[in-house]
């Protein structure tokens, strides 16, 4: 990455900054999720190639800045393991995987890391995916107290919500129904998090089984020699319904 950055490398490195790579970060991510959702191996080992370049990318910006370099960053990682970890490095006992958060809080509280932000919603970055997001400041009001007593209350938050969304889209403007439709998905979310699911991964696993279902569809109408444009609803559905009996 050094002499792609140097002045005799390549043009596209040498222009690259911080921000200009974030895109690449998240997409490189993604694919590493993807390949691991397909658990194919081969694929896992060369999307976390791809990941370690963007890292090693920052490093090498970093380093020309006189910042940090790649040894500062895993330097740092390292003594926070340890650090976290008293339990494994130190003389400390963890038994389950609710003492090893119990520990990894209070070692975390020692490290002595000051925000002006007390709030319990602190340190949940606002660049996270919608779902992903909302889930952890649900996490951390919970935690605090401030919860549903019970999966049926969200329910009946659920239909309340619902019926005040039927209400906006005959009474009010288009923004308000729009607030109406994420207090919807904020609430199921919350349902997701207490039946232990993963809203964001429940979303992408939602659409995985639609696209390899719509995709079965286009493949029998190509076999028909049809076009779905000129097909009514009535034969679409015919054709879903054989597409949903294939992916399950």
């Amino acid at each position: 990455m050094a002499r792609l950055r140097s002045p005799a490398g390549c043009p596209w490195d040498r222009q690259q900054t911080h921000e200009s790579l974030k895109r690449y970060l998240l997409e490189e991510t993604y694919e590493l999720l993807e390949a691991i959702d397909e658990g194919e191996p081969g694929a896992i080992c060369d999307e976390l190639g791809d990941v370690f370049l963007q890292l090693v990318f920052h490093a090498q910006i970093a380093s020309e800045g006189g910042q940090f370099d790649v040894g500062d960053s895993l330097g740092r990682i390292c003594k926070k393991l340890r650090h976290r970890h008293p339990h494994v490095f130190g003389e400390e006992k963890a038994e389950t995987p609710d003492d090893v958060t119990v520990i990894w809080q209070r070692q975390k509280a020692k490290e002595g890391r000051t925000s002006e932000d007390t709030s319990a919603l602190a340190n949940v970055p606002k660049s996270m995916p919608a779902l992903a997001r909302a889930q952890e400041l649900q996490r951390k009001a919970g935690k605090v107290g401030f919860d549903w007593p019970g999966i049926f209350g969200v329910l009946d938050k659920l239909q309340e919500e619902t019926l005040e969304l039927k209400k906006a889209i005959t009474e009010e403007s288009s923004r308000q129904r729009a607030e109406e439709l994420g207090d919807i998905l904020f609430t199921v979310v919350n349902l997701c998090r207490f039946l232990s699911v993963e809203a964001e991964e429940a979303a992408h696993s939602s659409c995985r089984k639609f696209e390899k279902r719509f995709r079965e569809v286009e493949r029998l109408a190509a076999t028909q020699g049809r076009r779905l444009e000129d097909m009514s609803l009535k034969e679409l559905d015919v054709l879903w319904e054989q597409s949903k009996n294939k992916y399950k």
